[in-house]
């Protein structure tokens, strides 16, 4: 049976403003950020594990505009409780390692990844990109639930989630006691073609760059670019890359989950709609039991120097452009 965390529909407004030196913390609609809290016990209760949640990135003011209709745009909208599973189970059987750990579901508000970061809200769509804003208060309101304790803290997320754990793991490890022991998990936010600060030498079916025109869109409109680890965007200026150069400065322990063959990659990196406009890929990217042999060679070149994600220091050397 999955447990509930309980939601603090206000998220960091629950605490006085005076704790945040900047200007409100909003959701694309303009209304507050929020998480689910679940409180760890026994053996538990001083560890703690930070899940970032998923759902993809807005490129443009249409997409967003769809976005803060939902609840990947607004708190009004998002359940009051939430069923919690896998690594935020409280099965011991099935999540033996943290059953009983604190547990944190930090509600995904922005479409970027918890990167974007505009002062100005342009009153002809009333969007607010300001996600970057809302990790570090919500980490020092749960520092002040009792993380300020911690003996161990994990910062995980899944998807786009993924890459929130990777573009704020080492802030976070500065965020928590020395003493802490801190990890983070990326769960597959990975992406192999693109991000606002991963791009590729890779192509899609097309030949064309689809998702690095994408990501690079969005990163423009939410105002990501000066947000990104320095590490990246000062080799590589307005187009950094992730993978060659974030992860080769990274001070905190980060696994890496990803299948090899990502089902989303294929569908949206690989062979994009916008990129085969004869359908020739529809019924493969659906089922690689319907690929052709030429189009399987394809997929396989795609993930060919990326074996599994094991060793980082295997990423850094075997992700090269030529």
């Amino acid at each position: 049976m999955l447990h509930s965390g309980n939601l603090i529909p206000e998220g960091c407004h629950s605490r006085p403003t005076s704790k945040f030196p900047i200007s409100p913390l909003f959701f694309l609609d303009g209304s507050p950020p929020a998480y689910h809290f679940d409180k760890g016990s026994g053996t538990g209760v001083n560890n703690w594990i930070v899940h970032m949640e998923g759902g993809g990135w807005c490129e443009d003011v249409a997409t967003c505009l769809s976005r803060k209709k939902t609840d990947l745009g607004s708190s009004n909208l998002m359940v009051k409780q939430f069923g919690f599973f896998g690594l935020l189970s409280s099965q011991q059987k099935s999540n033996p390692d943290f059953y009983n750990w604190n547990q944190i579901k930090v509600r995904y508000c922005d479409g970027s990844s918890f990167t974007c970061d505009v002062e100005a809200v342009n009153p002809a769509n009333n969007l607010f990109f300001r996600g970057n804003r809302i990790f570090k208060p919500i980490i020092a309101d749960l520092l002040a639930k009792g993380m300020q304790n911690a003996n161990n803290a994990i910062l995980y997320g899944c998807s786009a989630g993924g890459l929130a754990s990777i573009l704020h793991c080492n802030r976070f490890r500065v965020l928590l006691p020395t003493a802490s022991k801190v990890k983070c998990i990326s769960d597959a936010g990975f992406f192999l073609h693109a991000n606002p600060c991963l791009i590729s030498c890779r192509k899609d079916v097309s030949g064309g760059q689809h998702i690095k025109n994408f990501y690079s869109q969005a990163a423009k409109l939410h105002g990501s670019v000066k947000n990104l680890p320095a590490s990246c965007t000062l080799r590589m200026g307005t187009r950094p890359e992730l993978v060659r150069y974030v992860v080769q400065t990274m001070r905190t322990p980060m696994f890496f989950i990803n299948s090899a063959y990502d089902s989303w990659q294929i569908k949206n990196i690989l062979s994009p709609s916008a990129a085969d406009k004869g359908k020739g890929w529809k019924s493969c990217k659906l089922d690689l039991n319907k690929c052709t042999p030429a189009q399987l060679k394809v997929i396989q070149g795609m993930t060919s120097y990326l074996p599994s994600i094991q060793l980082l220091s295997l990423i850094l050397r075997l992700v090269e452009c030529s």
